[in-house]
């Protein structure tokens, strides 16, 4: 230990030098990790703060929000890891047009069907006479 002299009074007069410690300070990485929705819920943040609060036991974040009177209130988020080695999803199939009509040759298949109907239902007139 060392040792600061300062005479006083005629004689030297010792005084102990306090050493600088070093400190562990917590490592402040941003995350404020709780334990379930009971954890998040008993949280208690400062008025008008909102704090990101990750669950350790699911992958969840939870979002609470105090507003200026204090009052609390909180938004679920769930999270999932994505495979960046995943195939990229694919494009939608190719659509065959030629599977399909245009409304133009309905309309004209429709005029058809209605011109048979009324047919039927004049040769059926005519039977029942």
């Amino acid at each position: 230990m060392a040792y600061n002299t300062f005479p006083q009074y005629g004689y030297p007069y010792y005084q102990p030098i306090q050493q600088a410690q070093p400190q562990s300070a917590p490592q402040n990485t941003g995350i404020v990790w709780v334990q379930g929705e009971a954890g998040a819920k008993s949280y208690l943040i400062a008025p008008n703060t909102t704090v990101a609060l990750w669950d350790s036991e699911t992958q969840t974040i939870y979002l609470k929000t105090a507003d200026a009177s204090g009052m609390p209130s909180m938004k679920i988020l769930d999270y999932s890891v994505r495979d960046t080695n995943a195939q990229p999803k694919q494009a939608a199939p190719e659509i065959n047009l030629d599977d399909y009509i245009t409304r133009k040759d309905f309309e004209a298949f429709e005029e058809k069907i209605k011109k048979q109907i009324k047919k039927l239902s004049i040769r059926s007139a005519e039977d029942d006479e």
